[in-house]
């Protein structure tokens, strides 16, 4: 009983429900390990009393994060102060002269009072002192003194109610860069291609966004994790998606020779990619990028640049250098830092100090190197407002980072070590889930007033018309999972949602951006509710959307929700192609991967799939007697186009036939996860001239754009 009694207390759960029918018990010892990394100790029934004691006795007068929503009653935090308490806002600054701080007394009658500005009706003005000054958005400092002498100090989050919101109807494609090859690509997709595709899709088909994968920076090393949702730091972008001929001081190269030379090794890794059935190969890119880049940061910046960059250096400030320090730290010593000299795993010790001195050089190139790919990522955002797209590059937050990188050593104290971010068994994964990544602290979030999410976010969204938030679910529990054990034995840890979403909603109101959530899976009741209240839109795939609570079968477009980006599949789920033809179901059995007899597959999978086509044909979407693959991919984005959801995204993949997915789960290397090029129905991989004139496409989007943006396809008059 004291066990969970002190678990509840610091939001770590006992047991859990897989299904509504279903409860779950936790075992002790998970729970115990979870608090244990928590800093919370109940390795016996006597550390388990004085944790109790501890805990129970501990009074705040506010908890660490208070949050305003505009237009709302204040929370209860404020509203429960006792009268006669001194209230004092000292205002974040704004770039400009400091405000003052502005103090009042809480009346008697607390909970009728506003913050002025901010509920929806004008406070007593008897209530506050004169010259009061409401807190604009943004995050705070507030300091409470009671009767009797007790004080407390809190961050005060003040938000807007929602988010930004994309435009009622919009459609755009949703792609993994890596695999968009260009004929001017070094071997993979990049930034310039990037800005190419917003722009020819924007202008051509009347496109609204394009939305790629976290192009967070990776762990380095050979061979490099491809996977780009397990970084080595979510805060700062990776040099390797550099167009390196687009950097200005390119021209400028003395040692032009060496640079012509990595030009055309980058074009063998290109011409390999392309037609000679390679795969990907993200360190070789790398490696002669960063050739290339070393080179180009010889040249000196001019005096605008030169302003620019230093700009650049003081809004980054110490997150830049932690980044760039553990990325030369990495070049010396590899890039686990737990394996580092010992005084070099503290980002401030004084060894590191004395590091930081010594290799001042190389961490001024890293630190130029986030700056370049910062400025190409300003300069996709705005090649495509330039096209015309109503909301842009829609950027993708991974659910976490890997423990050896970046952000856990410099962030040290706000991961949980030892434990992994996860998911519980369910009805497709028996075993769970272990994504073998370190789980923020919600204690040492809420003590910090969620600095480090504040930070991620801000760099995120600098250059987004939208961001995709990959398992949202995570701002208001993640599964943990203790180190060395099953996912079946991890439990939930519960973070302040409240918090998390004013968060995230202040950022994206400063930046302008929309939130598209990954709401995919296990939802917790309420989830998807308050993610609508905020303004959070959900993600819809087509497969997957069925009246459960009925007969089970297809759900009719018009019962679709609204605020959602609507799909046919994502990077984690077969082609549409694949999944209209069953081509997934045969891969899977080819590499081992199902759990039921071949023929109990394909047939449950066909028959899901004609109950969909079925379903087209009754509304005439799919026209009578047409069962060809690609009329059946038309037909399915004809539908995604009739339901009311704001956002249709077109799997970049989809347009030209291609079968294969980006990454199959359960997989290492029996699979190429994260390394394809994007290919047609035979595999013949494809670059992007080849995509934007491809007949097919044309076919497909003319199901989706706008009249007024509709073109011949290639070869055809324009009627």
């Amino acid at each position: 009983m004291g066990l969970s009694r002190l678990a509840a207390l610091h939001g770590v759960a006992t047991s859990y429900s897989p299904s509504p029918d279903v409860t779950v018990s936790v075992p002790d010892d998970t729970v115990i390990a979870v608090l244990a990394a928590l800093g919370v100790d109940a390795g016996t029934p006597e550390d388990v009393r004085r944790s109790l004691v501890a805990a129970e006795s501990r009074s705040r007068l506010l908890p660490p994060t208070v949050v305003v929503w505009a237009g709302e009653p204040l929370p209860p935090a404020l509203t429960a102060l006792p009268p006669g308490s001194t209230v004092t806002v000292e205002p974040e600054p704004a770039g400009g002269p400091p405000a003052p701080a502005t103090s009042w007394k809480v009346p008697e009658a607390a909970s009728s009072w506003k913050l002025p500005g901010v509920a929806e009706a004008a406070p007593d003005p008897a209530e506050f002192p004169p010259g009061w000054t409401q807190p604009p958005y943004g995050v705070h400092r507030v300091h409470v003194r009671a009767p009797d002498h007790h004080e407390a100090t809190a961050t005060l989050v003040v938000a807007p109610a929602r988010v930004p919101q994309p435009p009622e109807r919009t459609h755009g494609f949703l792609v993994q860069l890596y695999s968009l090859l260009s004929a001017r690509s070094w071997g993979m997709g990049d930034l310039g291609d990037l800005a190419d595709l917003a722009a020819w899709a924007g202008r051509t088909l009347g496109s609204g966004f394009i939305q790629v994968n976290p192009l967070h920076a990776a762990v380095p090393g050979r061979p490099t994790d491809p996977s780009p949702y397990r970084p080595s730091s979510r805060r700062f972008p990776d040099p390797v998606h550099l167009h390196v001929e687009s950097v200005p001081e390119y021209g400028h190269v003395h040692d032009r020779a060496t640079l012509d030379d990595l030009r055309q090794d980058a074009a063998a890794l290109s011409e390999a990619v392309l037609n000679k059935g390679a795969l990907i190969d993200r360190d070789a890119v790398w490696e002669l990028k960063r050739q290339a880049l070393e080179l180009i940061a010889q040249v000196p910046l001019t005096p605008g640049r030169r302003a620019a960059y230093c700009d650049f250096l003081a809004e980054q400030g110490q997150a830049l250098e932690d980044h760039a320090l553990w990325c030369a730290l990495a070049e010396v010593h590899g890039p686990d830092w737990h394996s580092w000299p010992e005084p070099l795993r503290d980002p401030r010790s004084p060894g590191t100090a004395r590091a930081r001195s010594e290799l001042l050089d190389r961490v001024d190139l890293h630190c130029r190197l986030a700056w370049l790919t910062a400025t190409q990522l300003a300069d996709a955002q705005r090649a495509a407002e330039d096209a015309g797209m109503e909301v842009g590059i829609v950027h993708d937050l991974a659910v976490g980072v890997h423990p050896a990188g970046a952000d856990t050593w410099a962030q040290q104290d706000a991961f949980a070590h030892g434990m992994s971010v996860g998911a519980p068994p369910d009805a497709f994964n028996a075993r769970g889930q272990d994504w073998g990544l370190p789980p923020w602290r919600p204690d040492a979030l809420a003590a910090t007033g969620y600095a480090a999410f504040r930070g991620l976010l801000r760099g995120l969204l600098a250059h987004a018309g939208a961001l995709r938030i990959d398992h949202v679910m995570g701002l208001f529990r993640l599964w943990w999972v203790p180190e060395g054990r099953p996912p079946t034995d991890g439990t939930y840890v519960t973070y302040d949602a409240e918090a998390m979403l004013a968060v995230l909603v202040l950022e994206a109101h400063r930046a302008g951006s929309a939130v598209v959530g990954e709401d995919l899976g296990t939802v917790e009741p309420g989830v998807r509710e308050a993610l609508a209240r905020r303004g959070v839109l959900g993600t819809s795939v087509l497969w997957f959307e069925r009246d459960w609570d009925g007969d089970g079968r297809p759900l009719a477009p018009e019962k679709w929700r609204r605020d959602c980006l609507a799909t046919a599949t994502t990077h984690d789920l077969p082609s549409t192609a694949a999944r209209l033809t069953g081509d997934h179901v045969t891969l899977r059995h080819r590499l081992g991967l199902l759990t039921r007899p071949l023929e109990e597959e394909l047939t449950e999978d066909v028959t899901g799939t004609a109950e969909w086509l079925a379903l087209l044909a009754r509304l005439r979407m799919l026209p009578e007697g047409d069962g060809n693959e690609e009329a059946a991919v038309r037909a399915v984005h004809r539908f995604l186009r009739a339901t009311p959801a704001r956002m249709t995204g077109v799997w970049l993949p989809d347009t030209v036939g291609d079968r294969r997915p980006q990454n199959l789960p359960g997989t290492w290397d029996q699979y190429p996860n994260w390394r394809l090029p994007i290919a047609d129905p035979e595999g013949h991989p494809v670059t992007l001239e080849e995509i934007a004139a491809s007949p097919r496409l044309h076919g497909l989007m003319e199901v989706l754009r706008p009249a007024k943006a509709r073109t011949a396809p290639p070869g055809e008059r324009p009627a």
